[in-house]
Order: structure tokens, then sequence, then C-alpha cells
């Protein structure tokens, strides 16, 4: 039986024509079947396709991901509990997740074929949403799950307690928990810190809080981090990874941890992730310059 990769690729990127029957007509020749998202499939007549939610059930040995992180985001809810591992190729966005360019899509391929890659486990985090002690839903993300205020709602009071000990109440637009994967993101423009990406922790960040010493806040991956929202119906929104969620009502509670989930991201190991901070953020580009 052949071997299986699957593809899945950001929508309407204007390089995809070009790439996605190129890329699978390599894939074929290698001996692998190839599914793709609805998506990815357009751009070739005949491409097997399914539902990116169900992209697991085509048991792939990988994925194959074509845009940028969001992309990359999306295909970690839909794989991360089946364990299948991902390869981000980056079609020119700002990406911390999709580190390999374009231009070395397929030397990546053949060195992963040769078994020269690895794979990099991240942390995922678990969010359950209580309404009256009933679970009204519950998600994994892979950055983070932020409570923010609606369009026209007021400053919102978040209680926030850390394994059942109080940790302030927040007045604040919103409340970024973030892993050590989406600590670069959101989280970094609301002023958290940077994590490396195996550190056992997790980042509670204040966003536009209503008092300056209200500061970013590491704690143990193994905290059981719960929030209160006090606010009017539906003043507040859940969102995780930026993609997905729901309207919050007053009293509501968001309990965060560790996810037994993780997300398994394969690595040709020739980039640290420093050099990719440097990359992302024009770290050290003036003093290489002036060298």
């Amino acid at each position: 039986m052949k071997k299986t990769v699957a593809i899945v690729s950001k929508p309407t990127h204007p390089v995809l024509p070009q790439v996605v029957p190129e890329l699978v007509a390599w894939l074929r020749q290698q001996g692998f079947r190839v599914v793709a998202d609805r998506e990815t499939a357009r751009h070739l007549r005949g491409l097997e396709k399914t539902e990116r939610e169900k992209i697991a059930r085509a048991k792939p040995k990988f994925v194959i991901v074509l845009g940028g992180d969001g992309t990359l985001l999306a295909a970690s809810r839909a794989v991360s509990k089946h364990g299948i591992p991902i390869l981000g190729i980056n079609l020119g966005s700002l990406g911390f997740l999709t580190e390999v360019p374009l231009s070395e899509l397929y030397t990546t391929l053949e060195a992963l074929g040769r078994g020269k890659g690895s794979i990099e486990e991240r942390t995922m985090l678990e969010c359950e949403v209580l309404r009256r002690s009933r679970r009204v839903g519950i998600y994994d993300a892979l950055n983070d799950a932020v409570l923010n205020k609606t369009h026209l709602a007021r400053i919102v009071d978040y209680d926030v307690f850390v394994d059942g000990a109080l940790v302030a109440n927040y007045k604040a637009d919103g409340i970024i928990i973030a892993t050590p994967t989406g600590s670069t993101a959101y989280s970094l423009a609301a002023g958290g810190p940077i994590l490396l990406p195996d550190a056992s922790a997790f980042v509670i960040t204040p966003v536009s809080p209503h008092a300056l010493t209200n500061r970013p806040l590491v704690v143990r991956d193994k905290s059981e981090i719960s929030i209160i929202v006090k606010s009017s119906d539906e003043a507040t929104y859940l969102s995780i990874d930026g993609q997905v969620g729901e309207p919050l009502l007053d009293g509501d509670r968001v309990i965060c941890r560790k996810s037994r989930n993780r997300i398994r991201l394969l690595r040709l190991g020739t980039r640290t992730f420093f050099d990719v901070l440097r990359t992302r953020l024009n770290w050290g580009q003036r003093a290489e310059r002036n060298c």
C-alpha cells in the first residue's frame, strides 16, 4: 500500500496554481498517494480531496502546509490528536512555525526522505469554558487563548487564578494565555516575553491593562489557569489561535491547562530558534552590516 502525504494550503495565495501541480507530481514520482484539503485541490483537477478537519482520516505519513503560521495553526487542530507530523513551508509571510522557504521545499523533502530530519514536539493549551458549572466548550490551542472585549464593550474585569490562588483582578481590554510557541505571537505584541519553544511554561499577558503595574506573568505549564469574566452579556469573546472561539457571558469561567495533545513539527535542524528570531525580528542586522 502506498504511503500517503496530505497537503493543506492558504486559500487564494497567488503561487499555489503553479506550486501545487508541481508538488503533487513530485510526490507521486516518489511513490506517494496525495490527498489535499478542498482549498488546495481546486488547483489540480482530479486531486483527491477532503475537508481540512477530516484530513487525518486519510492517515497521512505527514502533512505539508503551504502558507503561513495561520494555515499551520488550522492544520494543527485537525491532526494533533492523531500525532501526525507537519512540515511548514513559508510562502512569504512572517512565519515562526512555517520556517522553510519555498525555495527549499524539494531539498527539504529529499533530506527528510533520506532520514535527515527530526520531529520537534510543541506543547498545546487546553481551554475549557464553564457556564454555571456546565461545560459549554473545550478547545486546544497551539499559540494562545485570548479573552478580549468585543468591539463596543467597555473595559472588562477578569479575576485570574493560578492553581486556585488568586493572582489579581485585571481591568483590561483582554487577557492572553500563551504557550511557548505563542509567546512570539499576540502576547509578544502586547509586551509579553519570548519563551524558548521547549520551555515548560505558559505566559499570562494582560492587554492594555488599566493599572500599569499589571505585567505579564510566566507560570509553570503544570499549572491550571482559571479566568472568571465579569462583564455584561456577550461583552467578551474567547478566541483560540485567532481562528475559532465563542462569546462569553458574565460569570463564565475559562480554565486553561496543558493539553494531552502535542503538535509534531518536522525539522531538519539547520536553523536554530535564534536563527528564526534574528530573521523574523531583524535582530542584529545593523551590527552585521557594520562589521
